[in-house]
């Protein structure tokens, strides 16, 4: 999404790493704040609530850096489709999803957006064309996938299930906001406009469903617990989350910054099981490994390792 994507394959720093491990805890954060407002509040509600405080924080933050937002037509059809991909549509399905499933299970199967991320650009682009190692990793990685889905046996098919399928929707559409986004870089606007237009979008999106489908006026106050989850889950694993995912992006490149997909079910799993006292079958673990696996491959750096260690 911009020209320091072109930054590949070079070692991160102590502070680029600590940055990584940051922004892994915000956005499996994500999950277990996700997983607390759901107690309470219908999907809608609380994705609003995500995308809208979300855009009022880095519309401040962007007024603060001196930074103006485009209002040309054709960028702001582009922060719709953005919006709908990246925002919208995967924040719905994830939190319908988590009303049935448990947080962690839902951050495993997010994580494999990288594999739906290598078939749409094979699909939609003519510079990232699939590579043996990125073969074999999608096949592995959803091989994985199958057997979480698959543990609770061929007869099982009920809203788990259901919820399982939503949050893979919801990586098939980070997916291709991934390869729509490739536009913005031509547009040439700043990485924090691009963040802040998609999360506004998205809250322009979403505010119609809101009012025709939760009717926010009839819902029950939320406790304090459910409040401080949509505050959490705007402010840092959004608006926060944005900001170290774009200086990443331009310190350490794409490349490593895909690393963040090994480490987010980690934190999201955690919280999930320490705080939540949820509990994860071994099924799921045994495919969140194979998953793991596939990400391996789709990354290519075990394989570089392990060559450079042969060579020596």
């Amino acid at each position: 999404m911009s020209a320091s994507a072109q930054i590949v394959n070079r070692t991160m720093n102590p502070a680029e790493w600590s940055m990584l491990l940051a922004l892994s805890v915000l956005w499996g954060g994500s999950f277990f704040f996700n997983g607390v407002a759901v107690r309470e509040l219908p999907t809608f509600t609380v994705v609003v609530c995500r995308v809208a405080l979300a855009a009022i924080i880095l519309l401040v933050v962007m007024r603060i850096m001196g930074q103006r937002m485009p209002w040309n037509h054709r960028i702001w059809g582009a922060f719709l489709v953005m919006g709908l991909l990246n925002n919208a549509l995967p924040f719905s399905l994830i939190v319908w999803g988590q009303m049935h499933i448990a947080s962690g299970l839902a951050s495993i199967l997010n994580a494999t957006t990288p594999l739906f991320t290598v078939i749409a650009a094979q699909l939609f682009t003519k510079d990232e064309k699939m590579t043996p190692g990125r073969l074999l990793g999608v096949i592995v990685g959803f091989a994985g996938v199958a057997v979480m889905i698959g543990g609770d046996g061929p007869g099982a098919f009920g809203f788990d299930i259901v919820a399982q399928i939503a949050v893979l929707g919801a990586a098939v559409s980070y997916a291709l906001a991934g390869v729509f986004g490739r536009r913005f870089q031509r547009l040439g606007l700043a990485p924090m406009a691009t963040a802040t237009g998609q999360v506004t979008a998205s809250s322009i999106l979403l505010l119609p469903l809101l009012l025709i489908v939760d009717q926010p006026w009839t819902l029950p106050v939320p406790s304090l617990a459910a409040v401080a989850a949509l505050i959490g889950v705007a402010a840092l694993s959004t608006a926060l989350a944005y900001i170290l995912y774009f200086r990443i992006l331009a310190n350490a490149g794409a490349t490593n910054l895909l690393l963040v997909t090994f480490l987010i079910p980690v934190s999201a799993i955690l919280l999930g099981v320490l705080v939540l006292h949820e509990t994860l079958s071994p099924m799921h673990l045994f495919g969140m490994a194979m998953i793991g696996l596939g990400l391996a491959a789709i990354d290519g750096r075990p394989w570089r390792m392990a060559r450079r260690f042969k060579a020596t």
